[in-house]
Order: C-alpha cells, then structure tokens, then sequence
C-alpha cells in the first residue's frame, strides 16, 4: 500500500499548490458570489496562500534535492505564519473587541482619500474580523483557513522529516 511518506516530493509539493489554488478559487468564489467582503486578516492568509503555492510549485518543479528541503522549510514557515494569522481571527471572532477596528469600507475611502492612497487601502481588505459571515460544519472560514495551513505545515514537515530518516 502506498503511504504519504512513499509519494515523491514533487507530487506533494503539486497537491499542495493545486490545494492553494482552489483555496483561492473558493475565497474569491465568496467574495464575488456570495458577496462577503474580506476583512484584513482574510487578504493576509490570501497572501499567505499565494506564496505556499509559488514556493510549492517552484520546489515541485524541479528533481533536485536541496531545492525539494529548502522549499519544504519556507512551506513550514509560511505554513506557520498563515496559522497564526487565522489563529488570532478566530480568536477575535470568539472574543470580539469593544470596538471593530480592522479596517474601512470601499466608498469611504474613494470618497475620503486621494486615490492613490485610497488604491493601496482597497487591498487591505474591509470586512470585520470578528465577523463571522459563513460557517461550514460548525467552523467558520478563519478556523477551517488555520486547520489548512496547519495540514500543509504538517505535510512540508511529513518530507523533511522523510529526507532526515534517509540521511
């Protein structure tokens, strides 16, 4: 039977990419069909997904070994970062603040600001953070993003500790 441990990395490293991707694909299908607007937080683990695909594709795509760890340990600290990002939502979602601070919406800013200053504020997002708008099986999308970056830092770890049982 073919374990995990005994998938080449490359296979890995693509299911990993392809799993950002449709990450991706579903936080943009909510945005653009559902209609729920992102928050700060949520265009930081975007970005995080976007970088874990690019390191995981680029070490993917080539057979050499130094490349495969190298990418595997910046999975695990981009992993790691993603994690924490979602970790601090979700506790903001169950402890909501006093006061919602995490950003502005978008006609208020066109309206307040220069558009060159209010172009760069459009990317930070302007939903709440500690508003849970969808849940799926009891979680909302803060804590199933942290239970994916948590699998992905699992998987880098999974090949590193593969390479370190070999040498």
């Amino acid at each position: 039977m073919l374990t995990l441990l005994d998938t080449h990395p490359r296979r890995i490293f693509a299911l990993i990419a392809l799993g950002c991707a449709a990450l991706l694909a579903f936080g943009l299908y909510l945005q653009h069909g559902v209609g729920l607007e992102p928050c700060p937080m949520c265009i930081v683990q975007r970005y995080a997904l976007v970088l874990i695909a690019l390191v995981a594709a680029l070490a993917g795509a080539t057979a050499k070994k130094g490349l495969h760890i190298g990418g595997a340990v910046l999975l695990v600290v981009l992993a790691g970062f993603g994690a924490f990002v979602a970790a601090r939502q979700s506790w903001l979602q169950w402890y909501p603040p006093e006061v919602v601070s995490c950003g502005r919406d978008f006609y208020g800013m066109i309206e307040t600001f220069p558009l060159q200053r209010a172009i760069p504020m459009i990317f930070k997002g302007s939903g709440d953070c500690s508003a849970v708008d969808w849940t799926f099986l009891g979680g909302s999308i803060a804590n199933w993003s942290f239970l994916c970056f948590v699998a992905i830092g699992l998987l880098a770890l999974l090949l590193l500790a593969r390479w370190s049982r070999r040498t």
